[in-house]
């Protein structure tokens, strides 16, 4: 829920370093102008210059499901495709994590934002289960001349070589799929590695580790200029020199991306074996290799959002700088720190209102607080509210809204939610805060 039009009528005063002076408005501001960044627990708001010594690098998320995608309703909040990411480098180069089914909505605003240009993309396979490759036929950048990648991942003991060429000719074998490979006209070299293996791309480097996964898969890290991010999806802890090489290629990343599947309970008990973990070895893992950001991802397609809001709560109570992989999320890293930033999401029709409500929650240092607050906007999914604290992204929060019926009784309306965006409220003093409303357990309520 981010701001709506005018919902932030003030303006502030921003002092660039070694420049005068502007203003703004605050909820309209110029992207570079301000931003929230997080390093280890601590946040601080920074003011950024458009200089071009600032090494900026940007990861978001396409797909953060695991295993197959879903569409129930109770996982759209977190989102439903399987694994895709993309890492653009400080220098513009891009590269694309593995290929699930978010591949394809990555490929249609690729499309879309090059309006026939070439597009360039080193793609990093980890293995070869099918939530990992499964979006390979509907990326449309494969279907157009003009484009050109670069596919690394490793020889496998049950493909040979070329193992991935022939994951990619499989995707498109008959009777599986309408047409064949070769419909797919854009350029497309191949490099097998293997863990322990170092490269470098444009001035990234990238090294590859081996993890413990049924016919084998790899973590991959990237050392840019901006920062450092592991992908370590689809691991299980257990093996003890798999468990101390993920810990070394982890070590003093800016952002660890990691599989956590399962609760520790099932990782324990009935999924034992399966190829996955936990939050709680995330949280092991971060502490150890002193991550500074911690990214549960893979999330299991029988796991409602309600669940993993609780995976996140638990790992926040150990290792504050967890964060849940949520499709559209967006990661920057730079000198200055690793920010966040959730998806849009103002859907649906709204209505500019004026309640009174009171809020409570987490403020970004974990601290609880209680609040009266202002609802400048509603819908049925969320709201947008004005307050005086700061709330911490993806942390719950409780509305409760007085709406007068007459001038002799009043009725309160209670909702619970989680924190989405943060950005200046209209006052000085106060910050505007998009709330996405989630549903209460209500067991003796039928569903519709």
């Amino acid at each position: 829920m981010t701001a709506p039009p005018g919902a932030c009528a003030g303006r502030r005063r921003n002092e660039r370093p070694g420049g005068n002076a502007i203003d703004l408005p605050r909820c309209h501001r110029l992207p570079w102008i301000s931003r929230w960044f997080f390093e280890g627990t601590q946040a601080a708001r920074v003011t950024i210059r458009p200089a071009m010594t600032l090494n900026l690098a940007k990861l978001v998320f396409w797909g953060v499901r695991g295993s197959t995608p879903t569409l129930e309703r109770d996982t759209w909040r977190y989102g439903g495709n399987t694994p895709c990411l993309e890492f653009t480098a400080p220098d513009g180069t891009r590269f694309i994590l593995d290929c699930g089914t978010g591949l394809r909505m990555l490929g249609n605003q690729l499309t879309q934002t090059v309006r026939g240009h070439g597009i360039r993309a080193h793609i990093l396979v980890t293995h070869y289960h099918w939530d990992h490759i499964q979006g390979i036929p509907f990326f449309h950048p494969f279907f157009e001349a003009q484009n050109n990648f670069h596919f690394y991942s490793f020889q496998s003991k049950y493909l040979g070589p070329d193992s991935l060429q022939k994951v990619l000719q499989a995707q498109l074998a008959s009777p599986y799929f309408p047409v064949d490979v070769s419909m797919m006209t854009a350029g497309r070299e191949f490099r097998e590695v293997t863990g322990g293996e170092k490269w470098e791309v444009n001035g990234t480097r990238i090294t590859a580790a081996w993890l413990n996964h049924p016919q084998g898969c790899l973590g991959y890290r990237f050392d840019t200029a901006g920062g450092s991010v592991v992908y370590a999806t689809d691991n299980e802890p257990g093996v003890p020199e798999l468990d101390q090489s993920l810990r070394q290629l982890a070590h003093g990343a800016d952002v660890l991306i990691y599989d956590a599947q399962y609760s520790p309970e099932q990782l324990a008990t009935d999924r034992k074996g399966w190829g996955h973990s936990s939050w709680l070895e995330g949280v092991k893992i971060a502490r150890e290799a002193k991550v500074r950001n911690l990214i549960l991802f893979h999330h299991d397609p029988d796991s409602p959002d309600k669940m993993i809001d609780s995976f996140l709560s638990a790992a926040r109570q150990e290792f504050p700088s967890t964060w849940a992989a949520t499709e559209g999320m967006s990661i920057t890293l730079s000198e200055r720190g690793v920010g966040v930033v959730m998806r849009e999401s103002r859907l649906g029709q709204r209505r500019r209102i004026r309640f009174s409500a009171t809020v409570s929650g987490l403020s970004e240092d974990g601290t609880a607080f209680e609040e009266k607050a202002t609802v400048r906007d509603l819908s049925l999914q969320g709201a947008y509210l004005c307050l005086n604290s700061h709330p911490r992204l993806q942390s719950e929060m409780r509305v409760v809204i007085e709406a007068a019926d007459d001038q002799k009784r009043s009725s309160l309306l209670s909702l619970r939610g989680t924190v989405v965006h943060f950005d200046l409220g209209r006052e000085k003093t106060q910050n505007g805060v998009g709330v996405v409303f989630i549903e209460d357990p209500d067991p003796g309520h039928p569903r519709d």
